[in-house]
């Protein structure tokens, strides 16, 4: 049966979280850590059009074959925020044990809509894992092959719910 070795985090990602190599997006971040976040509900995010396909786009060139010839394919990426989350019950100075601040979270979706959720526990941890190129360092067993392992970045341990409708709020 063919098995992937699985490492716990490094101390790099241990010690200091907020290292460049940290390949998880910041937006995920809460106090406590990573969370997932849970909307009931469809988001739409915007198409593209034909005349989009005219404007400026990233031309990215591929060689499949050295014999063959240079094939131009257009790549658009398009980037759209969600929205921006507050934890209005938060503040740096709180007991690290207090779960107050979990009672209410807000996600600010656009300038005029607000949706209202909470932080809840996982009932069973989630672990996010990451590929990583085997090291050299340790050398093969006889019958492995090189190849990639994995590397637990973080566990996962609370969900974000936002099960309410966007309620409108105006400009501050």
């Amino acid at each position: 049966m063919p098995s992937i070795p699985l490492h716990p985090p490094s101390k790099s990602t241990t010690l200091n979280p907020n290292t460049h190599d940290n390949p998880l997006p910041a937006l995920l971040q809460t106090p406590s850590g990573l969370a997932i976040l849970e909307l009931q509900g469809t988001i739409n995010f915007p198409t593209t059009t034909p005349d989009d396909d005219n404007n400026d786009t990233d031309m990215m060139t591929t060689h499949d074959d050295p014999g063959a010839e240079e094939t131009n394919t257009k790549k658009k990426i398009i980037e759209t925020e969600l929205g921006k989350i507050m934890f209005p019950d938060y503040s740096e100075f709180m007991d690290p044990d207090s779960t107050k601040w979990m009672k209410r979270v807000y996600l600010y979706a656009g300038r005029y809509q607000r949706m209202t959720g909470e932080v809840k526990k996982l009932a069973k941890p989630l672990a996010v894992v990451r590929r990583r190129e085997r090291s050299t360092v340790e050398g093969n067993r006889p019958g492995e092959e090189e190849g990639d392992e994995l590397e637990i970045v973080e566990v996962i341990k609370y969900k974000i719910i936002f099960a309410s409708r966007p309620e409108p709020v105006g400009l501050e």
